[in-house]
């Protein structure tokens, strides 16, 4: 098991996000989580990489409990993680050969011709080989999807957060950065997991679907799990439905 999450809780103030999630990821799986904005997607993710602590419940990593862990020792655990961010979060003012190498330059005592070599073999994973002296001023926004999916996997993470990584492109540029997520997921063999609205992104990349309403996983299953269900929430949400029971309640809970 990759990821354990025991009957976690997290409250802002008044207002509850997480209401007791459990879940469960094997090792070297996509998991995709889904669910309406606002409903502690983002949040769990924030848990999942150390960045937010728990009221209570508890969260292992590869075998390890982490609510408890010092900032050092998170820092050390982190190591083995990377994040896509949703609108790729490049550096503007570095080039695309530093973007992508920067994990390396600050957390690996590597020569030059060692970072590289390893940041052209990403780039090329991801089908964008010799741009490394291009800025990203220069790229699509395509092409900086691309390049944030190289700066994941240059560090050889085992776990590769995403969040949202078809927001804000075309159709195809969404279905081409799918066919990565999910090429690259067989050729490393990395534990993924995926926050999405994108229904047909889900259904192309993951090896489970989790969905997050009123605090808690409702549902979790195999693509055709999720698409056969006769629970009315989630019919609601997969086929985007304005009308039913999650627009008639609140997502928040007491």
């Amino acid at each position: 098991m990759s990821i354990r999450i025991e009957a976690l809780h997290k409250s802002f103030n008044s207002h509850y996000v997480l209401g007791g999630v459990s879940l469960a990821i094997d090792k070297g799986t996509t998991c995709v989580i889904i669910g309406r904005s606002g409903c502690g997607k983002s949040v769990l993710l924030k848990h999942l990489m150390g960045l937010l602590k728990p009221d209570s419940g508890k969260i292992f990593i590869e075998g390890r409990e982490i609510t408890g862990l010092s900032s050092q020792e998170l820092d050390k655990l982190r190591l083995k993680m990377a994040m896509v961010f949703q609108g790729g979060a490049i550096f503007d003012s570095l080039s695309v050969g530093d973007n992508v190498g920067f994990g390396l330059i600050e957390h690996e005592r590597l020569k030059k011709t060692e970072i590289a070599k390893r940041v052209a073999e990403a780039l090329a994973m991801v089908d964008l080989r010799g741009i490394e002296k291009l800025m990203p001023s220069e790229l699509s926004g395509g092409m900086k999807k691309r390049v944030a999916l190289a700066r994941a996997i240059c560090i050889k993470p085992s776990i590769i957060f995403y969040d949202e990584p078809t927001t804000g492109v075309d159709p195809i540029t969404a279905d081409s950065i799918n066919e990565l997520i999910r090429g690259l997921h067989d050729k490393l063999k990395v534990t993924s997991i995926v926050v999405t609205h994108d229904m047909k992104s889900a259904y192309r990349i993951a090896d489970r679907i989790a969905m997050l309403y009123r605090g808690k996983i409702i549902i979790e299953g195999s693509s055709s799990d999720i698409q056969e269900t006769s629970d009315p929430v989630v019919h609601q949400f997969i086929n985007g439905i304005s009308k039913g029971p999650i627009t008639e309640a609140s997502e928040t809970f007491s």
